[in-house]
């Protein structure tokens, strides 16, 4: 008897096959995304599909981390780097119109419209955490620059915070909704405006 054997090796290339699956996901959203989709898109059987990756839940959730390095991290990166709550926003919004209308892949934020027409309350839940983590990073960034006297001392945080998440959640329909990066860009300019001097 044969003892120790190790399974046969998986035939395809796993992080390949997040890629695909954040894509579809991206394209589709969570819920009108079917495994049959998910196989189709990966190139791959359901049963490897299972062993790779569990359950279709699994997946998004591992997609979605994915999406969010990839794609999604460029708000925190700004936050951290730019000299004022003003200059990140700016950044961010101009890289939000870059990456939503980029025709590589689907347009918007995965995060934003993979939510829209979910009925699954944890897949809901977990992706209004996401875009809760992002307008508290903008809180926080905007309420040290208020205590550092770079805004105004009555600015609001969480009203301004919200704000710029209400630009960024319009752009990315606006995207999906066939708007071009010039459009977006223009938008992103508009929103400044209302920045408090």
């Amino acid at each position: 008897m044969v003892t120790g054997q190790r399974g046969r090796p998986r035939s395809f290339d796993r992080d390949a096959a997040l890629d695909k699956a954040v894509l579809a996901f991206w394209e589709r959203g969570y819920e009108a995304t079917s495994i049959a989709d998910l196989t189709r898109s990966l190139g791959i059987g359901a049963p490897s599909l299972y062993a790779a990756f569990g359950d279709k839940r699994t997946l998004f959730d591992e997609a979605v981390a994915a999406y969010g390095r990839r794609y999604g991290d460029f708000a925190a990166a700004a936050l951290a780097e730019e000299p004022t709550a003003r200059d990140a926003v700016r950044r961010v919004l101009v890289e939000a119109a870059e990456i939503y209308a980029d025709p590589a892949h689907p347009p918007g934020c995965m995060v934003i419209s993979a939510a829209a027409n979910t009925t699954d309350d944890g897949v809901a839940a977990s992706l209004r955490e996401r875009r809760g983590a992002t307008l508290r990073l903008f809180e926080s960034r905007i309420r040290a620059d208020v205590a550092g006297g770079l805004l105004p001392a009555d600015t609001d945080a969480e009203e301004l915070a919200r704000y710029v998440g209400a630009v960024l959640q319009g752009m990315s329909q606006q995207s999906c909704d066939g708007a071009t990066r010039e459009q977006l860009r223009a938008i992103a300019v508009r929103a400044l405006m209302a920045w408090p001097e």
